[in-house]
């Protein structure tokens, strides 16, 4: 971050130095609020949310509203501001603030002052490709995985090689829908009630559901069309809501609590996933190895069908399901964390 001068109307902060002057006068605040103020300056119209407070100027150390609400009145106080009618420092309630004051006009590369919605295009979709990419890799992972375990003993008359390319291509598309699903669920309930959990687990669940829904309705009207079968045994909207609500619990993290370390992230991620996958499976629900298995149970000539003539046993069921959800949640949460920080 560059510590050139930064002259803000009549405000001029020397970030070098460490002074702070207002209509050429200089003023003296505590290290910790110079930060705060800093932060606001160096990014004019955009709101700095109380985490990101806490984050970066406070260092994890445990603060309370009333300590950053402290701060701010300083702040005001000392540029001469008020809350009521402000002209550097706005407060957006419950979430954090904003720095509406005149931008650096000596750096060509300052962020100028936009209204609050300005942003909201880029995080919409941002979301979005966060719930492609993350699908998309999760897909990838599961189909090379499930390939891989189906190539070393291939049926009859079976290549290795195309039941990888088979199993991968699957998994991937099956992967970008529900991600992509998720993702516009998280991306619709983050611009309807922003940074409210409600809101975010109402999206992603919605997203799942749907998704879910119309995916089954496609697979089961090109089974018949291709084969005059409808087979039941298929992942549908019930799984992909369970799957869409753990994923919004974890996506809430990645995308209000920047505190929260990469690593931690993903731990909590595949927590939520396999707590998904495990209730999907244990109320007879499908995922993509359950789903799988049913179709080889109705195709049993085919050589899907030779692979899996002895379907899931229980455990085996558990077992898939919840590493498929936790796979599936982890990526999701890695990009969801991921487009908060490029999109804040």
């Amino acid at each position: 971050m560059s510590n050139a001068v930064m002259r803000l109307g009549s405000v001029v902060i020397d970030p070098a130095e460490r002074r702070l002057a207002v209509d050429g006068t200089p003023v003296t605040v505590t290290a910790r609020y110079f930060d705060a103020l800093l932060l606001l300056a160096r990014h004019p119209g955009q709101l700095i949310t109380k985490d990101r407070f806490h984050a970066e100027v406070w260092q994890m150390m445990p603060i309370t509203d009333e300590a950053l609400t402290q701060c701010i009145r300083v702040l005001r106080k000392a540029l001469g501001d008020e809350a009521a009618r402000p002209r550097f420092i706005e407060t957006v309630p419950r979430y954090g603030y904003r720095w509406i004051g005149p931008a650096d006009a000596s750096r060509p590369s300052a962020t100028p002052e936009r209204a609050p919605s300005a942003a909201r295009p880029s995080r919409f979709a941002a979301l979005c490709a966060a719930g492609l990419g993350g699908g998309a890799a999760a897909g990838l992972a599961g189909g090379l995985g499930y390939g891989l375990l189906a190539a070393s003993a291939p049926p009859p008359g079976t290549g290795a090689i195309s039941l990888v390319l088979v199993m991968t291509c699957l998994c991937l598309v099956v992967g970008l829908l529900g991600g992509g699903g998720i993702g516009l669920g998280a991306a619709l309930g983050d611009r309807l009630g922003p940074g409210t959990l409600f809101a975010l687990l109402a999206g992603t669940a919605a997203g799942g559901f749907v998704t879910g829904t119309l995916g089954r309705l496609v697979g089961l009207d090109a089974f018949a069309l291709l084969t005059g079968t409808r087979p039941a045994a298929i992942t549908g909207g019930a799984e992909g809501l369970v799957v869409g609500l753990f994923a919004g619990l974890a996506a809430f993290t990645a995308l209000h609590r920047p505190a929260v370390p990469a690593r931690t992230l993903l731990g909590l991620g595949a927590a939520m996933g396999l707590a998904a996958g495990l209730i999907i499976a244990l109320l007879g629900g499908r995922l993509m190895a359950g789903s799988l298995a049913g179709l080889a149970a109705l195709y049993p000539d085919a050589p899907l069908g030779g692979l899996l003539s002895g379907g899931l046993a229980p455990p085996w069921s558990l077992v898939c399901a919840g590493v498929e959800g936790a796979v599936l949640t982890a990526a999701l949460t890695l990009a969801f964390r991921r487009a908060a920080e490029t999109a804040p």
